[in-house]
């Protein structure tokens, strides 16, 4: 449903409706990237992005959900005791506290699901639902139908053995090749394990799906909301 503008910043409680009308006035509120100066302007809740001065604003117990881009180089865990940067750091912007939802490792990039629905995050994360997530791995050593076929059957990492995946060569270098690679367990730094298990030494490992929510163009260390379709689509899960 459409609100006006100026309520719903004030349902934001960043000013009172008349406050929020001259701020409006003055050019300082964006919705989506454009600024917004037309007093009767309505905007969609669940999906416009609406700023003030570059803040994101949002109802007090609003349910957020973006998708980043994590680089390799950052941690999804709250406390490092090597200081290394984590991933709230590329989500400052946004007046929320948002957790992760499952864990992407410190030298992984790709694809991360943040948001403050606990719910939807334990729905997600828990192993009954296999939840598939995909990546993109850049790996050195000979890589062969019998390697394929082991990684689809599952090996044995960490003492018990995985459930079977989907592999297949992206292309082939001779010495090196690029696979794609889906799993649906969530195992600590498990794709590495696997591809270790076969011989394979791990060259690089990105993340480009989980589910049918894709990384698609969006840019590393970037963010952007999730669509109502994709938030509704994560809790039908």
């Amino acid at each position: 449903m459409q609100i006006r503008l100026q309520k719903y910043i004030a349902d934001c409680q960043a000013a009172s409706r008349r406050k929020a009308e001259e701020l409006i006035a003055a050019g300082q509120i964006s919705v989506n990237g454009g600024v917004i100066t037309e007093m009767g302007y309505k905007i969609d809740p669940g999906t416009d992005r609406v700023e003030l001065g570059g803040r994101i604003l949002v109802p007090p117990g609003e349910k957020i959900y973006i998708m980043l881009h994590k680089p390799k180089g950052y941690i999804t865990t709250a406390k490092d005791q090597f200081g290394r940067p984590d991933v709230a750091a590329l989500v400052a912007g946004i007046p929320a506290r948002l957790f992760p939802v499952g864990r992407l490792d410190y030298d992984t990039s790709g694809l991360l699901l943040m948001t403050n629905d606990g719910d939807l995050t334990y729905r997600l994360t828990h192993p009954k639902h296999e939840v598939p997530k995909v990546y993109i791995a850049r790996v050195s050593g000979q890589v062969n139908e019998q390697v394929l076929s082991d990684l689809r059957d599952g090996v044995v990492i960490d003492g018990k053995k995985t459930a079977s995946a989907k592999a297949v060569i992206v292309k082939d270098w001779g010495g090196s090749a690029s696979l794609k690679i889906s799993i649906h367990e969530g195992r600590n730094r498990q794709v590495r394990k696997m591809l270790d298990a076969v011989g394979c030494k791990v060259l690089a490992l990105k993340r480009v799906a989980t589910g049918r929510i894709y990384l698609g163009e969006l840019p590393e260390g970037k963010y952007r909301h999730l669509s109502a379709d994709e938030v509704a689509y994560l809790k039908k899960l």
